[in-house]
């Protein structure tokens, strides 16, 4: 888990400001808060920021959520995603798992602690693949330097 200081880095994305703003002033003890009104701010963020949850509205004028999290795999395999409909659309839902890769599905009006449950389970997942990659990482390196010491005991 994250230091007590360091706080959870998530990205919400939405086109209509007054749920930014919401979102923003529920969780902004809790987490260190990112907002996009768009998914071309939302890239911009992206490419600066490590961002480890991305929370992002379906129906969105240019783009809708689905498309966004499917055109960031990419560039950003690791963050945790979150895609929020105010409309029950079982396709979006499909979409969403399917192509964008989406950790979890909330409908809007989103609940408060039931948001928080979402983010910090999410969280969890994310640092487990995180730990997992860098153990595979460090296998796969000792796994090298075993490899070289044979070959230099086979060819004394």
């Amino acid at each position: 888990m994250k230091d007590s200081e360091e706080k959870i880095k998530v990205l919400y994305v939405d086109d209509e400001v007054n749920n930014l703003h919401a979102f923003k002033a529920t969780f902004r003890r809790e987490y260190q808060i990112f907002l996009a009104e768009s998914a071309d701010e939302a890239r911009k963020i992206l490419d600066e920021e490590d961002i480890e949850i991305i929370i992002t509205d379906q129906r969105m004028p240019n783009e809708t959520g689905v498309e966004f999290l499917e055109s960031i795999i990419p560039p950003h395999p690791d963050p945790m995603r979150i895609l929020l409909t105010g409309f029950t659309d079982i396709q979006a839902v499909i979409d969403a798992i399917n192509k964008g890769q989406v950790y979890h599905y909330l409908t809007k009006p989103w609940e408060e602690d039931y948001m928080r449950t979402v983010v910090k389970n999410a969280f969890e997942v994310f640092e487990l693949r995180r730990k997992n990659a860098q153990l595979t990482k460090s296998l796969l390196k000792a796994n090298d330097q075993l490899e070289f010491l044979l070959r230099q005991n086979l060819l004394s």
